[in-house]
Order: structure tokens, then C-alpha cells, then sequence
């Protein structure tokens, strides 16, 4: 048995935990992906981890997850119109990113919000902020 777990691709999973909601309202929308280019957003990511969830569950779990650098991007999409409503370019939803980088204009660069996954049991926490 042994043999044939050599040169299998290791997995991982990864534990996300949301905090500081302000209601239970609407949905979750958590993106994990490990492209730059790509972050926050994950629109033209194939190979992008996404999940809605209810707002009332706080913790999303990823596994399967090879070893590598990743970013979370978490959206409190309270009316369920799958996207982050802004008033003048200013969240009007909550939002929150793995590694709880500080926000200046405009969303972090993926460096600011990456982390290493090597191994099993990963955990991220995300403390959601609201603008608006």
C-alpha cells in the first residue's frame, strides 16, 4: 500500500472561519484561489474554490487542496444579488480577506492576503469589515 502513495500528489484541507458579521442576512460568497491575477475577484479563474453559503454559517471548509500559495476573499452579500454592492466605489456589503490585511483604497494585493498551505488542518480567520 505504501507504494502506491509515493508520488501521489499531497492534499490538504483548509478550515475558514468568518467573523464580525452584522447580521445573518443574505449569503456568503468565499473565493479561494492561488492566482494573483486573479484575486479578489476569481471571475476568469478555472481553477478557483468558490462556495455561497448561508450568512449564518461561519466556518466553509476546502479539502483536497494541493500544497501551494493561496488567498481567501469572503463577500457578505446580504441581499443575494451575487455581487458586492458599492455606493460611490464604497462597499456597501461587508467584506474580508485571509490574513486580515490592513485596507486602504481598493481591495489587497494577493501577496498581503497569502498563505502557505504545506500541510493538513489549515486554518484562516477572516474578520468581515464594513464600510457602509
Amino acid at each position: 500500500m505504501l507504494a502506491t502513495l509515493i508520488g501521489a500528489t499531497p492534499v490538504a484541507r483548509l478550515d475558514v472561519d468568518v467573523t464580525g458579521m452584522r447580521s445573518a442576512k443574505g449569503s456568503l460568497r468565499v473565493c479561494l484561489t492561488a492566482d494573483p491575477d486573479n484575486f479578489p475577484a476569481c471571475v476568469d479563474d478555472a481553477n478557483a474554490v468558490t462556495r455561497t453559503v448561508a450568512a449564518g454559517v461561519h466556518a466553509i471548509d476546502f479539502t483536497g487542496l494541493p500544497p501551494g500559495g493561496y488567498a481567501v476573499a469572503v463577500i457578505h452579500d446580504e441581499n443575494n444579488n451575487a455581487r458586492l454592492d458599492t455606493f460611490a466605489g464604497i462597499p456597501k456589503e461587508g467584506f474580508g480577506f485571509s490574513r486580515n490585511p490592513v485596507i486602504r483604497f481598493g481591495p489587497p494585493k494577493f501577496a498581503a492576503a497569502r498563505f502557505t498551505i504545506a500541510g493538513d488542518a489549515n486554518v484562516q480567520q477572516v474578520t468581515m469589515r464594513y464600510i457602509l
